[in-house]
């Protein structure tokens, strides 16, 4: 079953009859790439990382745009951000994440979803957002989502900086795992709760619950919702400047701008354009 959501026609969303929540992967499923890497040219404005970090974090954007992400690539993903982060002030990260969110942000919403998120908050279920990505970039997202809680992974600090360590990799089963203990926590209802998500990594998190929903999904994602005959929605590119729109209505303070896909493929387009007069030099 193929759903088209749009801006005026989100998918229905039935009063909640027991306590409950609805569960988002962050990354191209609420916004159209990656948080972590959309936060890497201010990382390098701070001194945080260097131009050839910037180049290859762009480079990724672009290949995460267009393949998604299996489980071989976001364990290369895990191990570069790891690596890149060690040493890293914490306290100049979240000024950074805070200073700089809704220009980043911002542009690469999906309305849809922002939709989805108000029709569950309307039904009474609680919001949460569950990421791979530090959650140094997920809460602050959340919370200007109005998300209820947030799920992400957690890295390790020693005197103020990042050592290198993950404490939890919020990815794969460990999401699964992360959400059965957060319904236990708050009460939550898993057979009467949602789930929406691009990635196959995220099929543990998905059958927790017992609706969950399959958003732009990768190839193998798809082939299993069809033999699951779980719902699929496309969400469409954010909308652009000239169409922004006000979400204070809904109870959120995200306003939606830009082609995040034209504005991905250009900073790829300038990243490998970089790199290979680098070589020629």
């Amino acid at each position: 079953m193929l759903e088209r959501v749009t801006t005026s026609d989100a998918t229905p969303v039935p009063p909640a009859s027991t306590r409950s929540a609805a569960f988002f992967d962050l990354d191209k499923t609420i916004i159209a790439r990656s948080s972590t890497l959309a936060f890497s040219k201010h990382f390098y404005d701070s001194g945080l990382i260097n131009r050839r970090s910037v180049l290859r974090s762009a480079y990724a954007q672009f290949m995460f745009a267009l393949q998604g992400a299996d489980e071989a690539q976001m364990e290369k993903m895990r191990a570069y951000l790891t690596s890149l982060v060690e040493g890293w002030d914490v306290e100049t990260v979240r000024q950074v994440v805070a200073e700089t969110l809704h220009t980043v942000v911002d542009p690469l919403v999906y309305v849809e979803a922002v939709d989805l998120i108000a029709a569950h908050h309307a039904a009474g279920r609680d919001v949460v957002i569950v990421s791979a990505s530090g959650s140094e970039v997920v809460e602050p997202i959340g919370a200007m989502l109005d998300a209820d809680h947030v799920i992400a992974t957690e890295l390790v600090e020693e005197d103020g900086h990042y050592t290198g360590e993950i404490a939890l990799y919020a990815y794969g089963e460990n999401k699964a795992t992360a959400i059965r203990e957060l319904a236990e926590e708050q009460g939550y209802d898993l057979a009467e709760s949602y789930a929406y998500s691009d990635s196959e990594t995220d099929v543990p998190m998905l059958a927790e619950v017992g609706h969950p929903y399959v958003v732009n999904p990768d190839k193998a994602l798809r082939r299993l919702a069809a033999e699951e005959d779980w719902p699929v929605l496309e969400f469409g590119q954010p909308v652009t400047l000239k169409s922004r729109v006000s979400l204070e209505s809904t109870g959120s303070k995200v306003a939606v701008a830009s082609l995040a896909a034209a504005a991905m493929s250009a900073a790829a387009g300038v990243a490998l354009h970089q790199l290979k007069r680098r070589r020629a030099e």
